[in-house]
């Protein structure tokens, strides 16, 4: 793939996501804004009502969802504009005015808690057998008010609900500093050319066969965030004390308790990932010290973690090509996931390359009319995962929004990754089983384990790294940079193990990583690839019923608690199981690769 990172202007339509299936034109998206003003309007006529009957009831949870749906759909138009070129005020300003309003709504619907939790139990049980419409709301109701010790008076919780725009200031704070304000000098390869350094280029970099070119972007990615260092702690900080407030003013111990309880996972979940993760430490220490041999170096830096391993075998992916390889791939899941993935590659639900201003990273976004998906697509083989997993997301959202009503649509956090890293779970059996060739073979194995290390393992260090700072801030330590800087210094040196240098550049790490603003989030990405992991195998084991039982689970949306989603699925994340199975596979895999590369 070419360098040259082209505006957006001058890429073909097809290289765009339809953002005008969406909406046509921003005064569409004004005119649904005015809608959503109207249906707004009506809530205080349902302030102290909602027992009154249970037609009334039910009149406000149906206007509900069509907030739901509205919101959705401007929320959308608003960020998939603003993430296209961040650098356009216009849409920073379309996207803070969804925001607000977003929290308005919330707030003048703040009566709905309470008053739903002051209904008898008695009472709703003669508004079911009443009016038979409710029946659709019924594990909605019963959820909340599973809740009850954790609701506030409609006084508080109005309070609450209008400080939710306040609460966003450091994710907002971090995205603008990290996406449209800071630049990077460029990298430099060992002949002494320059290669631009950006967010969406740094990953590439990272992965060449030039060493000189690796420690360069390394040094200038980390320069600006150490010049940075307290501002950076000092947002971080704030998204550390906005969610304990938010936990304590609910009643929780801790703000992963209340973001846990909020998605019907155990706590105990999360510890466990960390505990069985932390007992296999040698095996990750293992994968290190064989990075070392086969890159024959004296000392493995932190800029060598990504390098590759096997020689001969590395291409450019054309994204076409990726497309025709995913959609052989995924084959095994049925016609039915073909079908809708075809219609995503062929309906431009893809943006795909990187252009000036464009959010870094990739992702999917479940928008009703069908997902929206942004990557920076850079023709690497990690990059061709990539959509395989964002189109993951896609289908599970589409499969939720189109199965599930309304009010059941969205699916959890928990089980956001799932879908994700089984397209990539498959993509690699796919890969594995089409190559003979030793090196080729290796080459695949090593980007696998590259996989565990980023997921599991990685991604269980930020988990680790997220309880523990928390944990300090709630025992009275501030969060300076240097302590920031020092709980991960020791934590990479636990999971590095003795073979890596530690180079100082990574104490800053936590100052790059976004999904430190998204309320305990990353522990999932590892969960997700175990319960991943295990699905694919039973997918390819048993065929027609696993696939049937997994769709099923794609189209389940929040129907059922995640736990038991996944359990319908065929895995149980309520015991250390399916992270020991994945670590075991990782042992095996790792064995296989130092059986291809001795000497």
């Amino acid at each position: 793939m070419e360098e040259q990172i082209l505006e957006r202007s001058a890429r073909s339509r097809e290289e765009l996501w339809a953002i005008e299936d969406l909406y046509p034109n921003d005064q569409a998206w004004e005119a649904d804004l005015a809608l959503l003003r109207e249906k707004m309007a009506r809530l205080p006529d349902y302030a102290g009502h909602l027992a009154d009957s249970p037609e009334k009831l039910l009149e406000y949870l149906k206007l509900s969802d069509e907030l739901s749906v509205l919101l959705d759909d401007l929320g959308n138009y608003a960020q998939r504009r603003s993430d296209e070129d961040t650098r356009v005020a216009a849409y920073q300003a379309m996207s803070d005015r969804i925001s607000s309003v977003w929290v308005e709504c919330a707030a003048a619907c703040s009566f709905e808690t309470p008053e739903l939790l002051a209904i008898s139990d008695e009472t709703l049980a003669e508004f079911y057998r009443r009016e038979p419409g409710l029946e659709l709301y019924r594990t909605y109701l019963d959820r909340l008010r599973r809740r009850r010790a954790h609701i506030l008076s409609p006084a508080e919780e109005k309070l609450l609900a209008g400080a939710r725009e306040l609460s966003q200031s450091p994710d907002t704070v971090f995205s603008m500093f990290s996406d449209a304000d800071v630049t990077f000098a460029d990298a430099v390869d060992a002949q002494g050319q320059a290669h631009p350094l950006t967010q969406g280029t740094y990953s590439r970099y990272m992965e060449s066969t030039d060493r000189s070119l690796r420690r360069s972007a390394f040094t200038n990615l980390y320069a600006p965030l150490g010049q940075f260092r307290n501002t950076l702690a000092a947002t971080l900080a704030a998204q550390v004390k906005q969610l304990q407030f938010f936990a304590s003013a609910r009643h929780y111990p801790d703000a992963m308790e209340a973001s846990l309880d909020a998605n019907c996972v155990p706590s105990s979940v999360y510890h466990q990932l960390i505990d069985t993760v932390n007992s296999h430490l040698d095996s990750f220490h293992r994968y290190v010290a064989l990075r070392k041999r086969l890159l024959g170096l004296d000392e493995l830096h932190m800029y060598d973690v990504y390098a590759p391993l096997v020689e001969g075998v590395r291409r450019q992916i054309p994204f076409d090509e990726a497309k025709e390889t995913v959609l052989s791939a995924l084959a095994p899941l049925g016609e039915e996931y073909q079908s809708i993935l075809r219609q995503g590659f062929e309906n431009r639900w893809i943006d795909v390359y990187e252009n000036p201003g464009k959010r870094s990273g990739a992702y999917s976004a479940g928008a009703r009319v069908h997902p929206y998906v942004l990557l920076n697509y850079n023709g690497t083989l990690d990059s061709q995962f990539t959509l395989a997993h964002e189109m993951g997301h896609a289908i599970h959202s589409y499969l939720s929004n189109r199965t599930q009503p309304t009010v059941y649509a969205d699916y959890v956090i928990f089980v956001a990754e799932v879908a994700s890293t089984c397209n990539e779970a498959l993509l690699m059996e796919y890969l594995l089983g089409k190559t003979t060739d030793r090196k080729e073979r290796a080459y695949l194995i090593n980007h696998f384990l590259e996989q565990f290390k980023g997921t599991l393992y990685r991604q269980t260090m930020f988990a680790e790294f997220e309880l523990r700072i928390a944990q300090l801030y709630a025992g009275g330590t501030a969060l300076t940079a240097d302590t920031l800087c020092r709980e991960y210094q020791a934590l990479n040196e636990r999971y590095f193990g003795p073979e890596m240098v530690l180079d100082p550049q990574i104490q800053l790490e936590w100052a790059r990583i976004p999904h430190f603003y998204y309320n305990y989030y990353v522990f999932q990405y590892a969960t997700g690839y175990a319960a991943a992991i295990a699905l694919s195998r039973r997918i390819l084991r048993e065929g027609k019923p696993a696939v049937e039982d997994y769709l099923r689970f794609l189209s389940g949306g929040c129907s059922q608690d995640p736990i038991e989603l996944l359990r319908g699925a065929g895995v149980d994340m309520t015991t250390p199981e399916p992270v020991e199975s994945a670590l075991a596979l990782f042992d095996q895999l790792l064995d296989e690769m130092e059986a291809l590369t001795k000497d």
